[in-house]
């Protein structure tokens, strides 16, 4: 099955971007619904960007024209581009893998069942 390792994450003042990668280290990324998600402490965790294997993406609404999430079979790695950033993007940023275990790729958290361990993304 995948094993994600984020990278990419860091501190940038509003209105600036930055780019989160995700690699797959184990194996199959080519066969799985992969998405982004976002938490901080006081907030559940929310679904940032979700991608289909036909490349279908889905966006929550507070970064929808904003963010672009977007994936490389050859490099086995999950992107997500993020301009225009504000201090309520601040949180710990994940990737997720999903086997289409609910027949579903979109920004639930319940749809994946792999993660990576996160990676900071601080705006101010």
């Amino acid at each position: 099955h995948v094993q994600l390792v984020e990278s990419g994450g860091g501190s940038v003042q509003t209105g600036g971007s930055l780019r989160l990668s995700c690699t797959d280290s184990g194996s199959g990324f080519e066969h799985y619904c992969m998405g982004w998600f976002r938490q901080t402490p006081e907030n559940e965790r929310a679904g940032v960007a979700s991608i289909d294997l036909d490349g279908t993406t889905t966006y929550g609404d507070s970064v929808k024209g904003r963010f672009t999430i977007s994936r490389d079979h050859e490099k086995n790695t999950l992107y997500l581009q993020m301009n225009s950033l504000k201090p309520e993007d601040t949180a710990m940023y994940y990737c997720a893998a999903s086997d289409y275990r609910r027949g579903l790729c979109d920004v639930d958290s319940l749809t994946y069942n792999y993660w990576g361990q996160g990676t900071q993304v601080t705006v101010s």
